[in-house]
């Protein structure tokens, strides 16, 4: 009696690995980089921001300006395809050395400008939050911007974020767009994206996000990234617009 060792086709199960999965963009679907932008001058007390249809419109500062050059270098490699800003000139500004250095058209997507902050318009959140003003610690006990007078009711806030979202997504199926827009915008989409507290996430100056929008699907790819400016980590107890 002999013993041997299994050759092909004798019944024995050939071995097979499994590598772990990898994510892959859905077809049709959008990739949206989700851009906060740069930091702006600093409000002063007794002045205001100029207003753009009541809503405070500061420029860059010149580490604004830095960052988003930074940003440009940094979204350069990404292939994007199109790229998006607000009305508000921040976002402008941060998105121009992008749009210069690849040859792209700016496009204007109204409905992603800030949340609109009612009598704290102009730089006054600012100072009202450093100085733990009341309403303000209400305003991040309930989560909600329109516990501020006059500000934007929370609703149509999150209705208008989410319409232009859906609008973008099927303006660009299987592209990768550069979105330049607000703190206050970022966390309304990512909330939506991860069914998260309305304020969870708080996007630094000049930082990255990233979803990927396929019809009512949208998921949460990177949050706050900043590597490109090279400050390591950042801790913040308040978002300021």
């Amino acid at each position: 009696m002999t013993t041997g060792v299994a050759g092909p086709g004798s019944g024995a199960s050939a071995s097979k690995t499994f590598r772990q999965l990898q994510y892959e963009r859905p077809p049709g679907s959008t990739e949206m980089v989700l851009v906060r932008h740069g930091e702006t001058v600093p409000a002063v007390t007794g002045e205001s921001f100029d207003l753009v249809d009541g809503q405070g419109d500061p420029p860059l500062s010149p580490q604004g300006h830095d960052q988003a050059d930074r940003l440009a270098r940094r979204l350069a490699r990404y292939g994007i395809q199109a790229v998006y800003a607000t009305v508000m000139k921040r976002t402008v500004q941060t998105a121009e050395p992008l749009v210069r250095d690849m040859g792209l058209s700016l496009r204007i997507e109204r409905d992603l400008r800030e949340v609109h902050l009612g009598e704290w318009e102009g730089g006054k959140f600012r100072r009202k939050v450093l100085a733990q003003h009341p309403v303000a610690v209400l305003l991040f006990q309930e989560q909600r911007w329109d516990v501020i007078p006059g500000a934007e009711d929370t609703e149509a806030f999150s209705a208008r974020v989410r319409s232009a979202v859906v609008r973008i997504a099927a303006a660009h199926p299987d592209q990768r767009v550069a979105i330049f827009t607000h703190a206050g915008v970022i966390g309304r989409i990512l909330s939506e994206a991860t069914g998260s507290q309305p304020f969870a996430f708080n996007a630094d100056n000049a930082s990255i996000s990233h979803m990927v929008v396929a019809g009512d699907k949208w998921t949460l790819r990177r949050f706050n990234d900043t590597a490109h400016l090279d400050e390591g980590l950042t801790v913040r107890s308040q978002p300021l617009t």
